[in-house]
């Protein structure tokens, strides 16, 4: 090429000019695989505000203080919105986080949910008293495997009422493994009538979340109630899907793991 221009300008100029012509697509097309690789990122909240999704939860039967004073340590370095803990240490974290941002959520009628309505209440009342933000209550699972939808009703509007009394939060909890698609559907018709804040998927003792019933409940609850994805929630991965699929809230033992695998 540097001869044929040495012996014919004209020639010479004419290459050059086709051999840059040819050379702005690569120089196109890198740029668009940077867009793709570094440039673009496909969720923009997930990447900044994953930690605000999580309910940091420790539920264990033989959980000791040292435990939730971990959780609660976790949840203010990791800006979790909230932490979840058996009843007993709802005084506890409350103290712990009293000067933070992170609330306080605790389970009601957990986790078979077929205690009594008004045992339910009272827990409620109890944990409100002791200080807490939000209530996780399970459903009467027995009462809607029998088709008793009056009592899953009262049950329902009771424990909201409850709560709501004090302008406290409730995630009714649904144990979605366990039911057909006919029972998610009549029992989301309820929580839109009696307007919970919250429908939960699962306790996450009897299977958990998946992407298609987060969807499914989106579906079917009006759009002011939001989704709490809880059970098996243990990647970023599983994270990113429930987020995808509709859910606001990630119940989740493994906050900490999840948020180091995403960094």
């Amino acid at each position: 090429m540097y001869f044929l221009a040495q012996k014919n300008p004209l020639l010479g100029s004419f290459f050059f000019l086709i051999i840059s012509f040819l050379r702005v697509p690569c120089g196109l097309e890198r740029t668009k695989q940077d867009v793709l690789t570094q440039g673009y990122k496909p969720h923009t909240v997930l990447n900044m505000e994953l930690a605000s999704y999580f309910d940091h939860t420790l539920l264990k039967p033989d959980t000791a203080t040292a435990d939730i004073r971990r959780l609660c340590a976790e949840a203010i370095d990791y800006k979790f919105a909230a932490v979840c803990v058996p009843p007993f240490f709802v005084p506890e974290a409350v103290q712990t986080l009293e000067n933070y941002p992170v609330k306080v959520a605790t389970v009601i009628g957990f986790p078979m949910g077929y205690s009594a309505t008004v045992a339910k209440v009272e827990e409620i009342k109890r944990a409100i008293d002791e200080g807490v933000d939000e209530l996780d209550v399970v459903i009467n699972l027995c009462a809607v495997k029998n088709g008793n939808f009056n009592f899953v009703r009262n049950d329902i509007e009771s424990t909201t009422m409850a709560a709501h009394s004090k302008r406290k939060l409730i995630k009714v909890i649904l144990e979605t493994s366990l039911l057909s698609l006919d029972e998610v559907k009549i029992l989301c018709d309820l929580c839109n009538e009696l307007g919970v804040d919250f429908v939960k998927t699962s306790t996450g003792m009897h299977g958990g979340a998946t992407p298609e019933m987060v969807q499914f409940l989106r579906s079917h609850l009006d759009k002011n109630i939001k989704i709490k994805a809880s059970g098996g929630i243990r990647s970023f991965f599983d994270a990113q899907q429930m987020i995808e699929a509709g859910a606001v809230r990630l119940g989740s033992s493994s906050s900490v793991q999840i948020m180091q695998q995403q960094g």
